[in-house]
């Protein structure tokens, strides 16, 4: 029974970096603190290669007064959250793991009640961020506590733990401690923590015997100082422990526990086999500059490191393909040089067509296979680099994902990489799992070509193809995936299932693959009683961890056929993951956690979902001298039709819109950061006739942005787009799909659609060209205007859309019972303004040019009076490159 009155948090993914409402500077300078994270301890327990981690943070609040005490922990995007609880007052509020559907309809019924969100949102490239808060007494303390599981997945020789600290604080009572079981025994074991100084880290503890492992972290609060007398704390950074376990040439290690078995396959002492690899990349226009840079960077690394024995072929796209040398050559020395030199020249150009690069591609390995040039024991693999969506020639996803399915029939891998955020990822996904392999992003940074080699040695040593694990008939039921195409060297099977069979004294593994010279067939027998007594002997080890990692990788194997299943099995698929998921309370893309959560007077809902792959996430950007500038990522600020603003607000969890009211020639300020020297105006259009004095609707038929930083200036309007890049003068019509990238900008033409205009780190934005019927008597064309990203600008930007660049917190109170969510009324607390607002609808056009998306908002009436800056007749300037105060 739930405590009384209690509030309900079902925690909901965003993708907002922003810092918690106290800045680092303000922890870090401050060494009496109201809220004192007094206690910290992060446990692990790993048995044969699963995690299950607690994280337990006691808080007390020293003021007096009451205070919103946060609890903040990164973990690893292949975790999956079991548990979360808050004990406060002696009392513990549990959390829950539901169908996200149900989740979602009482998160739908919170956001209408204007109620705010916790948080799960993607922070980096491995790590999601799970966030809550809870608002305790004077002199009262909260413990939170965290537990989330997951597989270790052996990657270029070695298994790694990843364990973010970053209280931003001292804390009295810190410690991390890490046990390790591996029966097969521990090869090696280190620890790396980055925030330790080299007279540090005899901090740490470690010791290992034949098969345990023992990890322990308690800084004092002296040794968590950076240096004597400061207050700055060590404690911020990654500790990371690495190991792996002992292996010869065998068919494994076998682990049962309560009738649960698990089986690692990960043989030594193998002969490398040949292979041939067809590098199809991509070097349309969107690639040009740095990006084209680092993949020819990545791309001569990656040749210099082929063997004599591998055979391969480059085909770089754009509008179209061509091919290096027409067919597929051996990595002899001088092969090698030629194709080096090939690279070096290969720029940035057109569109991208992905279809025929790729047919071209299963060609060529086709032909040299029937012509018998190829090995016949080598393993053959076609690796894909985009950073764009297809759009030219066969442009429709699933069209290119069938073709290229069908031509492969099987027979090759396909790995695709996904240069950068703006690449659809899902489309990169389903192609790779469809065939043989994986998809991977790429991101944009300066280490991007070190990002591309480690890929491309995760693939470059194949040791087995057509590898089969057999157990005994009718005495194993639930079994995971047990057929795999190739194993690599660095990498690991693991295969779980369940004995059905009571009786079973002995459970055999049979391993069945190709070498590079022979046909391999190796086998293990084990006694289940014996291996169950020996694994159960470790008190540390929590005991159903065969039966809880058969569910996790159940489950992670289940979601990924779903991506690329029919419509009848994605509907089992999805039933057979939800039963999983709940049954073994795992947060996963299906399940959501419901948290209760005490407050007064509240009953808030809250929906905590996993974060998937293709959200678009921005790791943020040092910070410079000057003002202060805060990680935003696509903080949602929009400006359409006759013309509607939308704004995000309250961590995106619900948006405020507004109407602006003006003349036809007037141009209007968007965006202003005069520290940057960046501009964005709108210059609005009357309708073409007014009827019976009605008021005349205004739309934006031209926009302006300017960067003096880049001495760039672009001009849209609903002909032409034109550019001035300094002494430069280019102009594009809409009726054409093209693509210009330089070193500052890039700019993204859909033809007759949307363009994408980046600008450098700065921002980034989409805008939209609405056509009216042709000779229409009343509208005329006109312009919408999103912005994607604006993490760069600075925390002094201004204007109609930039001054909300910066998170708006408001409170939604008083909604009138309505049986209708359009008629909604309510009080909106924002400014230090009460103002009437309704519930009403907008359109978002970014993804769907005609018909839009529908965005519920609370709608701001007299041009937005009370919820911008002074008035709406403010932010009229003079021309269209002005700055709001020149």
């Amino acid at each position: 029974m739930q405590p009384r009155n209690a509030q309900l948090l079902i925690f909901h993914p965003t993708y907002d970096l922003q810092l918690c409402k106290r800045s680092i500077e303000e922890h870090t300078k401050n060494p009496e603190r109201e809220l004192e994270i007094y206690g910290m301890k992060i446990e692990s327990k790993v048995t044969s290669r699963f995690a299950h981690n607690v994280v337990i943070s006691r808080v007390v609040n020293q003021a007096n007064e009451s205070k919103e005490a946060f609890f903040e922990m990164e973990l690893p995007k292949t975790a999956f959250i079991t548990n979360f609880s808050m004990t406060l007052d002696g009392v513990t509020y549990m959390g829950a793991v539901k169908e996200k559907q149900v989740a979602q309809q009482q998160y739908q019924q919170a956001v209408s009640r204007g109620q705010s969100a916790g948080l799960v949102k993607a922070s980096g490239r491995k790590m999601e961020k799970f966030k809550v808060s809870v608002n305790i007494g004077p002199t009262k303390k909260v413990t939170f506590e965290l537990t989330y599981e997951e597989l270790l997945k052996r990657h270029l020789g070695k298994y790694e733990m990843q364990i973010r600290v970053k209280p931003k604080q001292f804390v009295k009572h810190f410690q991390i401690d890490v046990h390790i079981f591996e029966p097969q025994g521990i090869a090696f074991l280190n620890v790396n923590a980055k925030f330790l100084t080299n007279n540090q880290t005899s901090i740490v503890k470690k010791t290992l015997t034949e098969t345990r492992g023992h990890i322990f972290f308690k800084p004092t609060l002296e040794q968590q100082r950076k240096c004597p007398n400061c207050h700055e704390t060590i404690l911020d950074g990654d500790f990371i422990i690495e190991y792996d376990v002992n292996r010869d040439l065998s068919a494994g290690s076998v682990q049962i526990i309560n009738g649960y078995f698990v089986h690692h396959f990960a043989p030594a002492n193998l002969p490398i086999m040949p292979k041939n690899v067809i590098f199809v990349i991509d070097h349309s226009g969107s690639m040009s500059g740095t990006k084209m840079r680092q993949t020819n960077e990545a791309l001569l690394k990656i040749l210099d490191d082929m063997d004599i024995e591998d055979h391969f072929a480059i085909i770089p796209f754009h509008s179209s393909a061509e091919i290096w040398k027409n067919a597929i050559h051996q990595a002899t020395p001088s092969t090698v040089t030629e194709a080096k030199m090939f690279v070096q020249n290969i720029s940035a150009r057109g569109g991208t067509n992905i279809n025929d690069p790729m047919l071209k591609a299963v060609s060529l390995l086709n032909k040299a296979h029937q012509d018998k040039l190829l090995p016949e024991r080598s393993v053959s693999m076609i690796i894909l680099l985009t950073d764009g969506d297809p759009n030219e020639g066969v442009s429709n996803p699933t069209t290119i994902q069938q073709n290229v399915k069908s031509a492969i029939n099987g027979r090759y891998n396909v790995y695709c990489l996904g240069f950068g955020f703006d690449v659809k990822y899902s489309f990169l996904e389903k192609m790779a799992l469809e065939n043989n392999g994986v998809a991977r992003r790429i991101y944009e940074d300066s280490d991007a070509p070190l990002q591309l080699q480690g890929f491309y040695d995760e693939v470059a040593n194949p040791l087995l193809l057509d590898i089969e694990l057999q157990y005994p008939e009718n005495a194993i039921s639930d079994l995971t995936q047990a057929n795999f195409r190739q194993y690599y060297d660095g990498s690991e099977i693991v295969v779980a299932g369940k004995i059905s069979d009571n009786d079973l004294d002995f459970l055999t593994a049979k391993v069945f693959a190709q070498t590079a010279n022979e046909n391999l067939t190796l086998k293990v027998e084990v006694q289940v009683s014996e291996v169950e007594d020996v694994t159960q002997q470790q008190q540390y080890i929590f005991g159903d961890f065969t039966e809880r990692l058969w569910a996790y990788l159940t489950i992670q194997q289940l979601l990924e056929k779903r991506v690329s299943a029919e419509t009848n099995e994605k509907g089992n698929l999805t039933d057979r993951i939800l039963e999983l998921s709940l049954k073994y309370s795992f947060v996963t893309p299906l399940t959501s956690m419901v948290v209760t959560k005490p407050e007064e007077n509240k009953n808030e809902r809250f929906v905590a979902d996993k974060p998937a792959e293709d959200e678009k996430i921005r790791t943020p950007k040092a910070q410079h001298s000057g003002p202060r500038y805060k990680s935003r990522v696509r903080a949602f600020t929009s400006v359409d039709s006759d013309p509607h603003f939308i704004v995000s607000i309250n961590d995106h969890s619900d948006a405020i819109c507004f109407n602006v009211d003006g003349k036809p020639g007037a141009i209007l300020n968007l965006v202003t950061d005069p520290y940057k020297g960046f501009v964005v105006n709108g210059q609005l259009i009357g309708v073409k006739e007014v009827k019976d004095n009605k008021k005349m609707k205004t739309y934006f038929g031209k926009l302006g942005i300017a960067s003096n930083k880049m001495d760039v200036k672009v001009e849209i309007s609903t002909e032409i787009i034109a550019i001035n890049h300094g002494d430069d003068e280019i102009t594009f019509p809409w009726s054409e799909t093209v693509s210009l990238t330089k070193e500052s900008f890039s700019i993204s033409i859909v033809k007759e659609r949307n363009l994408t205009l980046t600008m450098g780190d700065d921002a980034k934005f989409v805008i939209v060209l609405h056509h009216v019927r042709k000779n229409h008597t009343v509208h005329r064309d006109f312009l919408g205007f999103y912005t994607l990203d604006s993490h760069s600008l600075s925390n002094v930007t201004h204007g109609l859309l930039g001054q909300f660049y910066n998170e708006v917190n408001a409170v939604i109170r008083n909604i009138s019972p309505r049986l209708h969510q359009d008629k909604l009324r309510a009080t909106m607390i924002v400014k230090g303004h009460k103002l009437r607002v309704r519930r009403v609808s907008e359109k978002d056009y970014r993804l769907d040019s005609n018909r839009g998306i529908n965005i519920p908002c609370w709608f701001v009436h007299s041009s937005g009076k009370g919820f911008i800056d002074g008035i709406a007749t403010d932010y009229i300037v003079s021309s269209l490159f002005n700055s709001l105060h020149s």
